[in-house]
């Protein structure tokens, strides 16, 4: 059973980069969610609305898997 690497992201940046490229998919590569990335940049941040929820989520300093937010 292999043991996640929890991954450290600065979390000022990581808000800067998800209002100014999230809808790139920018901040999802950032947090190492390659997949959701590449959706969010096909679909140009899921119209508008995923970026926001992302901005939110970020915002929150939502607990996503294996990250763990820096300052």
């Amino acid at each position: 059973m292999a043991i996640k690497k929890v991954r450290k992201v600065n979390w000022v940046l990581a808000l800067v980069m998800s209002v100014i490229f999230g809808w790139l998919g920018v901040d999802r590569f950032m947090i190492g969610k390659v997949g959701t990335g590449i959706l969010k940049l096909i679909t140009l941040g899921g119209l508008g609305l995923w970026w926001i929820i992302d901005i939110i989520l970020i915002a929150t300093k939502y607990e996503f898997k294996n990250i763990k937010w820096e300052i």
